[in-house]
């Protein structure tokens, strides 16, 4: 499909993030990206999905390209407002520190990435406490400060930090 992010790896190359993640925890299981509890797991991976298929894709540059310019930024604020809603509740019944309880899971690594979405989209964060308490707690984190993706080599000038 020609996107990233792809990870070459043990001979292989996994293409798309929940895979990716699942290799990592599967062979190089610490530090640990689902929690050891068959439900928090469960949990987790349900938020992650919400974030990586139910929310994210439907605002990445190919589907804006389809809606055109000079709707891109109403849809983007449409749908990611849409899916906050959803885990903004959803976090409110799971969330301790991080998503899920207060070990970085899966679900965190999937979040933060979709707030600067949100911000970059100019989506009002102000409805989604529960969201903006886990992304300051996780932005606190050196390896989230690393890999943030207005940190990334290939971000475009405009949207680097």
């Amino acid at each position: 499909m020609k996107q990233v992010p792809a990870l070459k790896i043990d001979g292989i190359t996994i293409v798309q993030s929940l895979a990716i993640m699942e290799y990592l925890e599967e062979t190089r299981p610490i530090p640990r990206l689902l929690p050891q509890d068959p439900q928090k797991r469960a949990i987790v991976r349900m938020i992650s999905d919400l974030i990586a298929s139910g929310i994210q894709p439907l605002q990445n540059l190919s589907v804006l390209k389809q809606v055109g310019q000079e709707n891109q930024m109403q849809w983007a604020q449409k749908v990611i407002t849409s899916g906050f809603n959803a885990l903004e509740k959803i976090l409110q019944s799971t969330a301790g520190k991080y998503c899920v309880g207060d070990e970085v899971s899966m679900a965190d690594v999937c979040l933060v990435p979709q707030v600067a979405n949100a911000e970059r989209f100019k989506v009002d964060l102000s409805p989604y406490p529960t969201i903006s308490h886990i992304n300051k707690e996780l932005l606190a984190l050196e390896v989230f400060q690393v890999s943030h993706p207005r940190r990334q080599p290939d971000t475009p000038a405009e949207l680097r930090t």
